[in-house]
């Protein structure tokens, strides 16, 4: 894209699109008290999971205690995170690596982990940094779960007791109504085991019968398409963290994002954009996460606040003028 073409992309959409006369107009006043939060998170497989942690470090209402994470080779991907910090001016957010497992699927962005000089020598266990760090802030800390949850099977087997000590658990996890390829218009697609439950199905039956706040973002509100005009958009901005986010996503090789994992670091600061409701979710043997409200006599208490639905223009009109922010 040209330079011309590319001014014109940004200037057409912020008129059309966000209706304010420049993207730099946007912006949210900072709490003072941020929520505390830690991110557990899959990275360098799908691309959603850079968005993610790419909104929560433009989103001041939030204090970043750290990032873990979880899933196949969690080393490389605690060296990717690294170096997407460190080039978003955050170096100092510390990363922890879960136990690694059995690779599945392609990890598509190891060259961005693999090459420069950001690397830290080490990483602590996940586990044993997210115990010690609810203990530091019991009550206070908001876990933001993006990832198979082998992470959180190994924090309540650790420490129940610390576990239960988080504020809450937000979720990008499940299939309630909606399977995956069902964005609320078309053939319906039926529930289906969805990728993060389904990879550790037992912490997903421990999380959801830990007792702590549980927020649910699951596929039926978490389908959003990052569509071409919101691409040129965003990847002309060329600040640090964008130019980071387009050469993630070109590794990544595939064409239209779906953006699963922003809509927990969006629901936590504006939870108009994706509201919940109390149910009761069971977890079956096959990762199913199943509505489970009991009989009429003695109804199953609920264990977890669901987002069924969302607007993804709202979505989006709250997402990209965040990340264009330089």
């Amino acid at each position: 894209m040209s330079r011309l073409a590319a001014i014109l992309a940004r200037s057409l959409f912020c008129a059309i699109v966000f209706c304010v006369p420049s993207c730099s107009a946007q912006s949210t006043p900072t709490p003072s008290q941020p929520e505390k939060v830690i991110i557990d998170t899959d990275i360098g497989d799908d691309i959603d999971d850079a968005f993610a942690v790419a909104l929560a470090l433009r989103s001041p209402e939030l204090q970043i205690l750290g990032v873990t994470t979880t899933f196949g080779d969690t080393e490389t991907r605690a060296r990717l995170l690294d170096r997407f910090l460190a080039e978003a001016g955050r170096p100092d957010i510390p990363v922890a690596a879960g136990v690694p497992t059995a690779p599945k699927g392609t990890f598509t962005q190891r060259h961005y982990a693999e090459s420069g000089h950001f690397a830290k020598p080490s990483h602590p266990d996940a586990a044993a940094f997210l115990i010690d760090q609810i203990y530091r802030n019991p009550g206070e800390i908001t876990l933001i779960a993006i990832g198979p949850l082998m992470n959180v099977g190994a924090a309540i087997d650790k420490d129940l007791a610390a576990f239960r000590k988080l504020k809450r658990v937000i979720l990008m996890g499940g299939s309630i109504h909606r399977g995956y390829g069902d964005l609320g218009f078309g053939p319906p697609a039926p529930p289906q085991p969805e990728w993060n439950i389904l990879n550790d199905i037992p912490s997903a039956q421990r999380l959801f019968a830990s007792g702590v706040p549980l927020f649910v973002m699951p596929l039926d509100a978490t389908q959003l398409k990052l569509d071409e005009v919101k691409r040129a958009f965003l990847f002309s901005q060329g600040t640090p963290l964008t130019d980071a986010l387009t050469l993630l996503y070109h590794q990544w090789g595939q064409q239209t994002p779906t953006l699963f994992d922003p809509m927990t670091i969006a629901f936590l600061v504006n939870p108009a954009l994706c509201p919940v409701q109390p149910m009761h979710i069971r977890v079956d043997n096959k990762g199913f996460t199943r509505p489970d409200p009991g009989p009429p006599n003695a109804p199953n208490p609920p264990n977890a606040q669901v987002c069924l639905d969302s607007n993804p223009d709202a979505f989006f009109r709250f997402l990209l003028p965040r990340l264009a922010n330089p």
